[in-house]
């Protein structure tokens, strides 16, 4: 036998982990990541409550109190109360269709949803100018039936609505994909309804996406600019939001009253934080405890 057949089979590399760092390398990383973090979003959040507190408590819920901040909070509300239940109902629809049915255009369909995520909110509110306005599309005949869209409500919905299509199909349609048609068809099989197959099969197993894109949906619509300040007119009291307001006051230099307007916005981000969190701990779980069935 040569040497050649009997030389030794060289050494197999060690495999190293792709986190097999050291002590070191693992602290520096987190610090920077938590510096990072304190630097671009905790201590922005912080400055916003601690100059809206600037005053004293008095004077922040003076300017919570002001007419114009609580109409701005009113029609803030009012607008989130129809935009999430019409996204709501949109995302179910379309992750339905996309998810159960095949049909010619369905890849359109999905580029459509996502297309106000590369869409400039300003954009998008130009958009309903330009259709709706007095010099618009549908301007003349609006104006002939005593209808007014733009810089009013309606405008405000409309745009906010354009900017939070996607968040609730987004969340949805993974999750009906994932889940298939089988247990649908079983339950129809069994004599089941199309509406009590929807509620006592797909909707338990999406619940939490569902939630999870709800509450996504409304953090925008509550916090959206763009879109709304080139629909709105900018009318205080009567079109403008939140953001908008926020805005105003700044400009005129009524810096608390701005900051104490903008800590509601912070607030929602914090509360939209934590629901956030809790509600991927759940999904996760729902996850995991579907794959064990």
């Amino acid at each position: 036998m040569s040497e050649a057949a009997v030389a030794p089979l060289p050494k197999r590399p060690v495999a190293r982990k792709a986190t097999d760092e050291t002590r070191l390398t693992r602290a520096l990383l987190i610090a920077v990541s938590l510096a990072f973090l304190g630097l671009f979003l905790v201590l922005p959040l912080a400055v916003v409550f601690a100059e809206g507190l600037k005053r004293g408590v008095g004077a922040y819920l003076e300017a919570l109190a002001d007419s114009d901040a609580l109409a701005s909070i009113r029609l803030t509300l009012i607008v989130a109360a129809i935009v999430v239940p019409a996204n709501a109902a949109f995302g179910l629809a379309a992750a339905w269709a996309v998810a159960k049915f095949s049909f010619p255009g369905k890849s359109v369909l999905i580029t459509l949803i996502d297309l106000p995520f590369s869409v400039s909110p300003v954009v998008a509110g130009l958009i309903y100018v330009l259709v709706f306005g007095s010099h618009g599309l549908f301007g003349s005949w609006l104006s002939a039936h005593h209808m007014q869209i733009i810089f009013s409500t309606p405008g405000i919905v409309l745009a906010t609505i354009f900017v939070t299509c996607p968040f609730v199909a987004r969340e949805v349609i993974p999750l009906m994909q994932e889940q298939g048609t089988v247990e649908e068809e079983a339950a129809l099989t069994l004599g089941a309804s199309g509406l009590a197959a929807f509620v006592t099969v797909t909707l338990p197993n999406i619940k939490w996406g569902l939630l999870y894109g709800v509450l996504l949906a409304n953090a925008r619509a509550m916090g959206e600019f763009g879109a709304v300040s080139v629909v709105s007119g900018h009318i205080r009291g009567l079109t403008n939001t939140v953001p908008l307001q926020v805005e105003i006051l700044y400009n005129e230099y009524n810096i608390v009253a701005a900051f104490a307007l903008a800590s509601l916005l912070a607030g929602l981000a914090l509360v939209t934080l934590g629901v956030k969190t809790f509600l991927e701990w759940r999904h996760a779980e729902a996850i995991a405890a579907g794959r064990r069935r």
